[in-house]
C-alpha cells in the first residue's frame, strides 16, 4: 500500500511542477522555487518508491502480484535484482526511476544557462508525469497485490502446512488433464488467511521464477541501459519544445547537443549489448535478426544520429552569422529530436500492446485495453504537441540560407548522411508495423533495402571529411582522397581473397566501409598532435567503420552445419576435429554440459554447450559455447541428446527458416511457421492453440508440401505428425525454440530407422564459423568511446 501512494504522490508533485514551471515561464513570480521543490518532492519520492520495490523483491513479498510473477527464492542477488524489470510493470517503473534522475541533472543544467529552466523543465515534467500515470494504481501497478484479482497459484508455491487446513479445500482446484493442483488466490482467500493469523507470506512460500532465457549476467545490464536510454531521448524533445516556446533557436542547439550525444552512445550501445546477448548466450547464432521489438529501438537511434549531423551543419552556420540568427536546418533539427523521442514512445507501443505477440518471441503479450488506450493518448499526445508547436511557429523557421556554390561542401555531405539515416528509419518502421496491418516482411526485405543505404553511409563518412565548409575544388578532394582510396582498394581486395567477402554488393559496401576508416584515421592522426578533444567525432566513426565490416565478415563468409557426434567418434566441420566426450552436471544439476574437444592441428580445446529442461516454459532450453579466436568465431549450439534409447524412433532436424537437410534421400526443407491469429498470446498465456510448421519434401524429383502440428489443449500437448508416402517418411514437429527453429522427428514410414551400429549416446550440434566477428564488438566499443569525448567536448562548449 505504501508504495502505491509514494508513487501517487510523485504524480501529483509531478503535475505541480509542471505547472509551475509553465507558470513561471509565463512570466508568473514566486512559482519558480515551487517547481523546483516540487520535481525534487517528484524524485525522492519515486527514489524511495524503487528503494522499497527492490527491499521486497530482495526479501520475497510474494504478496505483490508482480514479484510472484517475476521472481523466486531459487535466484542469485543479481538476477533476484534484474526481475525489477522483467515484466510491464517493473519496466515502466525502470523506465521512470531513470527519467525522474536524469531529470535532476538536467535541471541543475538548465538551472545554470539563463531563461532555460523553466522551458525546459516544464516540458520533461509534463513527460515524466505520463510515466507516473503508467505505473499507477489505475494502470500498471508494481505493488498491486496478489489478492486484488482472482489468480490460480501452484499449490506447489505453497506452505504445505497451509495447503492441508481444512478451509483451504473449497479453494482448491485440480487440473483433470495435467493433473496439477492450483489454489484461487483471491480477496476471500485473503480475508481467510487474515481471520486465521496467517500473513500472506507464510502463505505463498515460493514465486513462479524468472524465464530461463532472462537468466544471465547481460539480463542485469542490458534493460537498464537501453531504459537509460529511452529516458534520454525525453531531454533533446524538451530542448526543442523550449526553443518553441520562446521562438528561439540559435542558443538551444549549443545546449542540447550534448545531452543528443549522450542519449544516442547509450541507446546505441544499449542496442549492441542486446545483440552480444543474442549472439553469446541465448543460441539464436546471430546478433541481429531483424525483430521487430529489436527494431523498434534502433529506429529513434537513428533518428538521433541523423539529428546529430544536422545540428552539427546549424552550428556552424550559426557561429558564421551568414542566417540570421537561426542557422541551416533549423526545422529539420526540430523535428528530428521531436521524432526521436515520439518514436522511442511509438515503440513502447509496438512491443507493449501486444499487437507484436505474433510476430516477435521479445515482444509483451495483451497488456489489457486501459493500458493500450493510454499508450496511444501518450503517443498522440507528445506528437501533437511537438508538431503543433512546429506549425504555430512555421513562419519563424522559414528563413532563406545561402545557396551553395558547389555540391562539394560538408554541409550537404551531412545532410546528405542524415537524409540516409532518416531513409533507413523509414524503412525499418515500416517493415516493424507491418503487423498493425495484418501482414510481415521478410529479413530479406530489410537487408536488400537497407544495403545501398549503408553503402552510401560509408562513402558520405569519409567524404565529409575531405570537403570544406561551403565550398571545395574538386582536385583538392582528389589529392586528399589518394590515400584512403588506395588503402581501401587493399583492404577491400585482402577481405576478398583471403577472407572469402563475394557479391558485388558485399565488396562496395566492403570498400566503402574502409574508405570511411582510413579518411577517418588520417585525420584523426593529424588531430592528435592539436586539440585531442576534437578527436571524438573521427574515434566514432572509425567504431563505425570497423563495425560495418565486422558485419559485412560475419555475415558473408560464415557457414554453418549440423552435426552428429556418436560419444568417441571424431567428426569434422569447418577444418576442426570434433569429438563428443561426455557430459557432466552444472548448476547443482539444474542443467547439463556437453563437453566435446575441439581439435585444429597440435591446438587442443574443449567446449561445454549446455541443455536443460526448464518447467517454467515446459521446454528445452539451449546455450551455446564459443571458441573466440583473433580472426574469427568458431560457434557450438547444441540440438538434442539421446543417450541410445530414442534411435529406433529416427532422427532429430533443427532447422532455421528456409533451411534444408537430408533423410534417407529426402530433402527436408522448412520454410516458416503457420501461425493462426492471437496464437502467440494463447501460448504465452497457456491457452489452448495449434501451431503448423510448413515443410516442403523433394524426392525423386517430386515436391510435397507437408504441415505437421503442434497441439495444446488443457494443458496437454499434442503433435500431429505428417507422413509422405512416396518417400517413406513420417515428419512430426516436437517444438520450436525463441530464435525460429523448429525441432522435427523423421522416421521412415516402414519402421526401420536409419542404418546405424548400434544405440549409443548421440550429440546433435549445429556448428559455425563467425569470421570477422570480433569487428563488430570492437567497432561498437570504439564508437563508444568516440562518443564519450565528444560529449565531454560539447559540454564544455555549452557554456559558452
Amino acid at each position: 500500500m505504501i508504495g502505491s501512494i509514494l508513487l501517487t504522490l510523485a504524480l501529483v508533485a509531478g503535475l505541480a511542477s509542471t505547472i509551475m514551471y509553465f507558470l513561471s515561464f509565463r512570466g508568473q513570480e514566486n512559482t519558480l522555487k515551487v517547481a523546483r521543490i516540487s520535481y525534487h518532492a517528484m524524485a525522492i519520492l519515486v527514489i524511495v518508491a524503487a528503494t522499497l520495490f527492490l527491499q521486497a523483491i530482495i526479501t520475497h513479498q510474494y504478496q505483490y502480484k508482480y514479484i510472484y510473477e517475476y521472481s523466486g527464492s531459487g535466484l542469485s542477488l543479481g538476477l533476484l535484482i534484474s526481475t525489477f524489470y522483467a515484466g510491464q510493470e517493473g519496466s515502466f517503473f525502470l523506465w521512470t526511476f531513470f527519467t525522474v534522475v536524469i531529470g535532476l541533472l538536467l535541471q541543475q543544467y538548465a538551472s545554470r544557462r539563463g531563461d532555460l529552466e523553466p522551458r525546459v523543465m516544464s516540458v520533461y515534467t509534463l513527460a515524466a508525469s505520463f510515466l507516473l500515470m503508467m505505473v499507477s494504481p489505475m494502470l500498471k501497478n508494481p505493488f498491486a497485490y496478489i489478492w486484488a484479482e482472482p489468480n490460480f497459484i501452484a499449490a506447489s508455491n505453497i506452505n504445505p502446512a497451509i495447503l492441508n487446513m481444512p478451509f483451504m479445500q473449497s479453494f482448491f482446484f485440480t487440473d483433470g488433464n495435467s493433473g496439477q493442483a492450483f489454489i484461487k488466490m483471491s480477496s476471500e482467500l485473503y480475508t481467510t488467511l487474515q481471520k486465521s493469523g496467517i500473513a500472506i507470506n507464510d502463505f505463498i512460500v515460493q514465486g513462479k521464477g524468472l524465464n530461463p532465457l532472462l537468466q544471465n549476467f547481460w539480463m542485469q545490464i542490458h534493460p537498464p541501459i537501453l531504459f537509460m536510454g529511452f529516458a534520454l531521448s525525453t531531454v533533446p524533445f524538451a530542448f526543442a519544445m523550449s526553443a518553441l516556446m520562446k521562438n528561439e533557436y540559435k542558443d538551444w542547439i549549443r545546449q542540447a547537443f550534448p545531452w543528443v550525444l549522450a542519449g544516442s552512445m547509450v541507446l546505441g550501445l544499449a542496442i549492441m549489448l542486446g545483440g552480444y546477448w543474442a549472439y553469446g548466450v541465448l543460441g539464436w547464432g546471430g546478433y541481429w535478426g531483424w525483430d521487430p521489438v529489436e527494431n523498434s529501438s534502433l529506429v529513434p537511434w537513428l533518428i538521433g544520429v541523423a539529428s546529430i549531423h544536422t545540428m552539427l551543419v546549424q552550428r556552424k552556420s550559426l557561429a558564421r552569422h551568414e542566417t540570421d540568427g537561426i542557422g541551416e536546418f533549423a526545422r529539420t533539427n526540430l523535428v528530428l529530436c521531436i521524432m526521436t523521442y515520439v518514436l522511442v514512445l511509438y515503440s513502447t507501443f509496438l512491443t507493449r500492446s501486444g499487437i507484436l505477440g505474433d510476430a516477435s518471441v521479445h515482444a509483451f503479450t495483451d497488456p489489457g485495453r486501459s493500458v493500450y488506450v493510454f499508450l496511444v493518448i501518450l503517443i498522440l499526445s507528445f506528437t501533437i504537441l511537438g508538431i503543433g508547436m512546429m506549425i504555430y511557429r512555421w513562419r519563424y523557421l522559414s528563413k532563406q540560407v545561402e545557396a551553395y556554390k558547389n555540391l562539394l561542401n560538408r554541409e550537404l555531405a551531412l545532410f546528405t548522411g542524415s537524409v540516409a539515416l532518416i531513409a533507413s528509419a523509414v524503412i525499418v518502421i515500416v517493415g516493424t508495423s507491418a503487423p498493425l496491418f495484418k501482414t510481415s516482411v521478410e529479413t530479406k526485405f530489410y537487408n536488400d533495402m537497407n544495403l545501398p543505404i549503408a553503402i552510401l553511409i560509408g562513402v558520405l563518412n569519409g567524404l565529409s571529411l575531405l570537403v570544406k565548409w561551403r565550398f571545395t575544388e574538386g582536385k583538392e578532394v582528389i589529392r586528399k582522397s589518394i590515400f584512403s582510396v588506395a588503402a581501401s582498394f587493399v583492404l577491400t581486395a585482402l577481405m576478398a581473397l583471403v577472407g572469402g567477402v563475394h557479391g558485388l554488393m558485399m565488396i562496395i559496401l566492403t570498400f566503402s566501409s574502409a574508405f570511411a576508416l582510413f579518411a577517418n584515421a588520417e585525420v584523426a592522426y593529424k588531430i592528435m598532435r592539436g586539440n585531442k578533444m576534437a578527436l571524438g567525432a573521427y574515434v566514432a566513426h572509425i567504431g563505425i567503420a570497423v563495425f560495418l565490416l565486422g558485419v559485412v565478415g560475419s555475415s558473408v563468409a560464415s557457414g554453418q552445419k549440423q552435426v552428429e557426434l556418436p560419444k568417441g567418434e571424431p567428426r569434422q566441420a569447418f577444418g576442426y576435429t570434433l569429438t563428443f566426450k561426455g557430459y557432466h552436471p552444472v548448476d547443482d544439476g539444474q542443467k547439463f554440459g556437453f563437453d566435446i574437444e575441439v581439435r585444429k592441428g597440435n591446438v587442443r580445446k574443449v567446449v561445454s554447450p549446455v541443455m536443460f529442461f526448464s518447467q517454467y516454459n515446459n521446454g528445452l532450453m539451449r546455450e551455446p559455447d564459443i571458441i573466440s579466436e583473433f580472426s574469427k568465431d568458431f560457434y557450438v549450439s547444441p540440438v538434442n541428446f539421446d543417450d541410445g534409447s530414442q534411435q529406433s524412433k529416427g532422427s532429430q532436424l533443427t532447422l532455421n527458416k528456409g533451411e534444408a537437410a537430408q533423410f534417407e534421400g529426402a530433402k527436408i526443407t522448412f520454410s516458416g511457421f503457420n501461425f493462426p491469429k492471437d496464437a502467440m498470446n494463447t501460448m504465452m498465456s497457456g491457452g489452448d492453440f495449434q501451431v503448423g510448421a510448413r515443410v516442403a519434401v523433394e524426392y525423386n524429383g517430386k515436391s510435397f508440401q507437408t504441415e505437421p502440428l503442434m497441439k495444446a489443449v488443457s494443458g496437454q500437448k499434442e503433435f500431429v505428425p505428417v507422413e509422405v508416402k512416396d518417400a517413406n517418411i513420417r515428419i512430426q514437429m516436437e517444438g520450436m525454440d525463441a530464435s525460429g527453429k523448429v525441432n522435427l522427428v523423421v522416421t521412415k514410414l516402414d519402421g526401420k530407422a536409419a542404418a546405424m551400429s548400434g544405440p549409443k549416446e548421440v550429440l546433435s550440434i549445429e556448428a559455425s564459423v563467425k569470421p570477422f566477428i570480433n569487428l563488430v564488438w570492437t567497432g561498437v566499443l570504439v564508437m563508444v568511446l568516440g562518443f564519450i569525448v565528444s560529449v565531454v567536448r560539447r559540454s564544455k562548449e555549452s557554456l559558452a
